[in-house]
């Protein structure tokens, strides 16, 4: 309950620009790396670790601000190497990496959109090369969906008896 509350209540303060929200992120997302470790949700045990450092480097950030003693709301300007799909791409690849490393058949469907947008990123970037290796990535993908459902799976662990 503690970590749920402080969790709204960093939310709250945040939404009204109060430092104060970085030091209930701290302590909800400690209290969460907690609950959901003990729950084996170890993956977002470890979010919730990477969200407690974020609230220390989020107050730092605040305290210091832009070396006028306060952090003035900012926007990213739209030629930023568009930062909210690349952190998109590189966190659905760690999970689609995970996947495949557990012979998961879906894998290919999340690499299937993960590369189909890493290769409108590259040609954004004029990185053609690398648009080229994706494209590749693309056929071999198709070939990954059609060679995993052939192999022998556990059809019976997706319709138990």
């Amino acid at each position: 309950m503690a970590a749920a509350a402080l969790a709204v209540a960093y939310l709250l303060l945040a939404i009204r620009q109060r430092i104060s929200c970085w030091l209930a992120a701290f302590v909800s997302s400690c209290l969460y790396v907690w609950v959901l470790f003990g729950a084996r949700l170890y993956m977002e045990s470890a979010l919730n670790a990477f969200y407690a450092a974020m609230a220390v480097y989020g107050f730092r950030q605040w305290i210091r601000g832009s070396g006028t003693g306060r952090l003035d709301v900012s926007s990213w300007p739209a030629t930023a190497a568009w930062p909210l799909v690349d952190s998109m791409v590189t966190w659905s690849s760690v999970f689609a990496t995970f996947l495949v490393a557990r012979k998961v058949y879906e894998n290919w469907h999340w690499w299937l959109v993960i590369d189909s947008v890493s290769l409108g990123l590259c040609v954004s970037r004029r990185l053609y090369l690398t648009t080229l290796l994706f494209a590749l990535y693309l056929l071999l993908i198709v070939a990954g969906l059609r060679e995993w459902r052939r192999s022998p799976r556990a059809a019976h662990a997706a319709h138990p008896a």
